[in-house]
């Protein structure tokens, strides 16, 4: 194939890459600039290739221009943030990774890749302004739909949840780190606002922040705060340490967050201070961090997504909230909450639920969790139009994923009689082996133990009071 279409093809290739692409040669001027990133900086191809990138991009120098600085030192950049403007005056935010190009050991050049996150910046920033501005109000009369939580509000019967609860209430007293793990839509965030709410920081902030919610370069910045002049072109602007300071900074999913930067958050952790991205100085902060994640802990090191120093400094105190399929005495319960909040949400009078409905909640896994049971009620109260919730009235998918694990679960070969048994200690073993299977599925609710089986509670009550025989 002639060079001129090897060219050509290479050109088509990276011109049709659905992001901002810019070359520069050793003298840094543009060689390739596609349409991605000409929309990104507000420019047509034609005003920037073939000229300096310093003409074109006036308020950038050689340490500020990630692609200078590139040409420069020979070493790779990876997702560093960039403001700049372009020669009309038009400000422009991007994440770059911004690489080498060498031909044989001579560098020829330096290739970036941008995405634009002027708008996701200029969100967190008015997240962080919004939160530096909230004073915590007098408390007042409390309502169902109020967005903060306290120790009364974890509704449970459990004994496993009421003994976290316990020893979250003792946690409270002191400042050490907390790491909470539990499934998806366990409460965990419900959890750490007790403790927080519990502990003498409760008339100071409590800020949260979802790791996974913010590329990485933009996370440490909302987090530590930027300095003015630094190399990301920033403003002064104080991070989340600092305005959670003196209260509680809540990290979800902490094993989204990049290793370099949980080495900084572990820094953080052992001596309190911070210091401004761009900044020369660091300032103390009294923060309390309370972090949780969704996989085992020890998995997630083991596996590398967390370091091993973070962990250990971080697991001072630790949380492992069960799943509700491991805590079914709860639902009963969660569902009369539920009905209650929506009942006042929506100005309905909705009582209860139907049997049918009810042999279905005892039976679900819930993998979405106290979470997944409130939507489900929710969705549900949008289509009653009586005073009870039906199976009618259920999403489609609870129905659907209901079904399949019943058939999932084949009849156990474990009640076939064996051989050799009369009649009555047959029906005497696969009695006893139902009744365990049943009180396994409700996890010992003995109420819906029977509604399962379809017998009075009594019945089942004295069934459990009487001697089985074993298995013949």
């Amino acid at each position: 194939m002639p060079l001129s279409d090897t060219v050509e093809m290479l050109q088509a290739i990276l011109g049709a890459i659905d992001e901002g692409i810019h070359v520069v040669d050793a003298n840094g001027i543009t060689i390739f600039y596609n349409h991605v990133a000409a929309n990104l900086d507000g420019l047509t191809s034609e005003e920037v290739l073939g000229k300096p990138l310093l003409e074109v991009f006036p308020s950038l120098d050689r340490q500020s221009s990630t692609l200078l600085r590139v040409i420069d030192s020979g070493e790779s950049i990876y997702n560093q943030t960039q403001t700049y403007k372009n020669w009309k005056g038009m400000r422009v935010e991007t994440i770059n990774t911004t690489l080498p190009v060498r031909v044989g050991k001579r560098l020829v050049g330096a290739v970036e890749v941008a995405k634009d996150i002027g708008k996701l910046k200029e969100l967190s920033e008015r997240l962080v302004d919004l939160q530096a501005k909230i004073s915590k109000p007098k408390r007042t009369k409390r309502t169902l739909d109020e967005t903060t939580f306290h120790f009364e509000d974890i509704l449970t019967m459990s004994e496993k949840m009421k003994r976290l609860k316990e020893r979250a209430r003792k946690a409270a007293r002191t400042s050490s780190p907390v790491l909470i793990y539990g499934e998806t839509g366990t409460g965990k965030e419900l959890f750490v606002q007790s403790i927080h709410h519990a502990s003498v920081r409760s008339s100071k902030p409590f800020i949260a922040q979802n790791c996974a919610a913010l590329p990485a370069a933009l996370l440490e910045s909302l987090l530590f705060g930027t300095t003015k002049g630094s190399f990301t072109g920033a403003d002064d602007r104080p991070g989340l340490f600092e305005l959670a300071d003196g209260g509680t900074l809540f990290l979800d999913e902490l094993n989204s967050m990049p290793l370099d930067l949980q080495a900084k958050l572990l820094r953080v952790l052992q001596d309190g201070q911070i210091r401004r991205i761009g900044g020369s100085h660091s300032t103390k902060v009294d923060v309390r961090v309370i972090a949780a994640v969704n996989e085992a802990p020890q998995s997630l090191v083991e596996r590398g997504v967390m370091r091993t120093d973070l962990y250990y400094r971080i697991n001072v105190v630790s949380f492992e909230l069960p799943p509700l399929r491991e805590r079914r005495e709860d639902v009963d319960m969660l569902i009369d909450h539920f009905l209650e909040k929506f009942n006042q949400i929506f100005g309905m009078n909705v009582r209860g639920i139907s049997s049918e409905v009810a042999s279905l909640f005892a039976a679900y896994e819930w993998p979405g969790n106290v979470r997944e049971l409130e939507h489900v009620i929710e969705a549900a109260m949008n289509m009653v139009e009586s005073d009870m919730i039906l199976l009618d009235h259920l999403p489609a998918h609870l129905l659907e994923r209901s079904q399949s694990e019943k058939k999932e679960a084949p009849i156990s070969a474990q009640l076939l009689p064996k051989e050799g048994c009369t009649l009555p200690e047959i029906l005497r073993e696969v009695e006893e082996k139902v009744i365990k299977e049943a009180m396994q599925q409700t996890d010992g609710n003995v109420l819906r133990a029977a509604k399962l089986l379809g017998i009075p509670r009594q019945t089942l009550q004295y069934k459990l009071s009487q001697r089985m025989i074993p298995p013949c």
